[in-house]
């Protein structure tokens, strides 16, 4: 197993750090995005991977990943208004550290950076490592364009 480590492009939002912080460092706020839909997307652009069975309270999700099992993400630390620190447990053939940084910009906007090191085998990351590269991105262009409240 080795470590591989992806970053993300800084993206810029257009609302207050703590507003963004309390949103994203609660999971129950991402039970309105994941749907059937989306979960039918993921699947169209990785056949090998269905999802289903998706749940979430504040602080974990789990699903279901066909052929591999039960996945299960946990926020393990929240540093105010900052930083979330999120890690994989589950029987999972790979496990993940992941980071939401959050810095200040103005008064109403702020600025994000995921971070997302996965430790895996090499013939996984052969698999997925472009998947990797582009949906961390992708996944920060989402976040960014959330309707924070």
């Amino acid at each position: 197993m080795t470590i591989s480590k992806y970053i993300s492009e800084i993206k810029f939002i257009d609302h207050n750090q703590e507003i963004v912080f309390n949103y994203l460092s609660n999971f129950e706020n991402l039970s309105k995005y994941v749907n059937e839909g989306l979960l039918q997307k993921v699947t169209e652009q990785i056949p090998q991977i269905k999802i289903s069975n998706f749940s979430s309270d504040k602080d974990s999700c789990s699903f279901q990943i066909a052929g591999l099992g039960l996945a299960e993400i946990r926020i393990t630390e929240r540093e105010e208004f900052s930083s979330i620190k999120i890690e994989s447990s589950g029987g999972l053939p790979l496990s993940i550290t992941f980071w939401i940084q959050l810095l200040p910009v103005e008064a109403y906007k702020c600025k994000m950076r995921l971070t997302l090191h996965a430790d895996m085998s090499m013939m996984i990351k052969m698999m997925v490592n472009k998947k990797l590269e582009d949906g961390i991105n992708h996944l920060a262009e989402v976040l960014a364009r959330l309707p924070y409240k």
